[in-house]
């Protein structure tokens, strides 16, 4: 039988993830790990340890990895052991066995359900107690492999991370993010019509901002532009991931026939527009966004009052030319976004919303 905590007593948390982003160490600490584990804990009620699964695989291997994992859920007893999985790092069956203990809830945050299902979730979503994902249309098809624990959440915001900056706004409109799918085409239709846009991110002439640098521009922007759509680049790299999964520690490994399938069904399937962290980061740092259209977007600001939602690049351009020109109506949905945010779409929200919904409180 599942304990729960007594009152009074810390959630004693396990969290399971990767330490520096996609496992590589030269690409800095993962998002995950700054945000998710930051925020957890700084919470009160919490006491969090951390297993960082490429650290150890890339120090003693997959199969060491999956047995440290255990003695270490043995060794902690934790009310809760929560994952954000890479690849299959963690064998499907070290966390079953981690399920079936009786002691120890388990829960992972799939957070790309959006195309990422098909090829990685439904293969992994069975051995958990429970499931949170991001995307609104994925709760059914967990349903569907009879998966009955499952959380609808969403990505947010560290306010630790992200604050407001009374500085002068010196550039009109910025993204930042990798460049895949229609990205730069889309600036490039923005500058040819007489806008001036920045960029910064992995791809960008420009390269990449560091975290404080990035916070600063979303302050130091008139607009802050957000794409929704994930990549559907045809190159050689997704036609590659069909056939072969690189793991965190570089490792390569052949892919089963039923997820190359899945692979497919990703790479050639339609892929709905998603929310993504920054539609949270820009308005908690005081900027103002402008974004595309994503799932289930509206449920957590209000177009045209806290965000502005554009539906293609002809209205991307209209809408960048009107807030450019209006400053009063740009900053008075700047200041609602950023009042809407901090009240209701930070990290320590999203988790204690999480540990309520599993009936563990902290």
């Amino acid at each position: 039988m599942l304990s729960v905590p007594r009152a009074g007593d810390p959630l004693r948390l396990l969290y399971v993830g990767l330490q520096y982003d996609y496992g590589q160490q030269e690409r800095g600490l993962s998002y995950e790990y700054v945000n998710f584990l930051g925020t957890l804990r700084q919470m009160t009620g919490m006491r969090a340890d951390f297993f960082a699964l490429d650290v150890v695989m890339r120090e003693a291997g997959r199969e060491e990895m999956n047995k440290r994992l255990v003695r270490r859920v043995e060794e902690l007893t934790p009310d809760l052991c929560f994952f954000v999985l890479f690849t299959d790092e963690i064998d499907r069956r070290t966390i079953a066995g981690i399920s079936e203990r009786g002691d120890v809830v388990t829960l992972n945050w799939f957070g790309d359900d959006h195309w990422r299902f098909p090829s990685f979730s439904r293969f992994y979503a069975g051995a958990f107690h429970w499931v949170a994902t991001t995307d609104s249309g994925a709760v059914e098809k967990y349903r569907a492999l009879g998966c009955r624990n499952i959380v609808k959440t969403q990505w947010g915001f560290s306010p630790g991370m992200c604050a407001r900056a009374d500085v002068r706004q010196d550039f009109d409109v910025t993204f930042i993010g990798q460049v895949h799918s229609r990205r730069r085409r889309s600036v490039g239709i923005l500058t040819r019509n007489g806008i001036d846009i920045r960029c910064w991110g992995r791809g960008w002439e420009a390269g990449r901002l560091s975290q404080e640098e990035m916070v600063a521009m979303y302050s130091r922007s008139k607009i802050n532009l957000n794409f929704t759509e994930s990549s559907v680049v045809f190159a050689w790299k997704p036609v590659a991931k069909v056939l072969l999964n690189r793991r965190a520690d570089d490792s390569l490994v052949a892919n089963t026939p039923a997820r190359m399938w899945g692979h497919m069904r990703a790479l050639f399937g339609a892929r709905d527009p998603q929310i993504k962290a920054r539609n949270f980061e820009i308005p908690g740092s005081g900027g103002f966004l402008l974004t595309g259209h994503a799932d289930n977007l509206d449920e957590y600001f209000v177009p045209g009052k806290e965000i502005v939602v554009f539906d293609n690049v002809d209205d991307l351009m209209e809408k960048a030319r009107f807030y450019l020109a209006h400053d009063g109506e740009r900053e008075a949905i700047r200041e609602a976004g950023y009042r809407r945010a901090h009240r209701d779409h930070t990290y320590e929200q999203r988790f204690r919303s999480i540990f309520n919904a599993i009936g563990l409180h902290a």
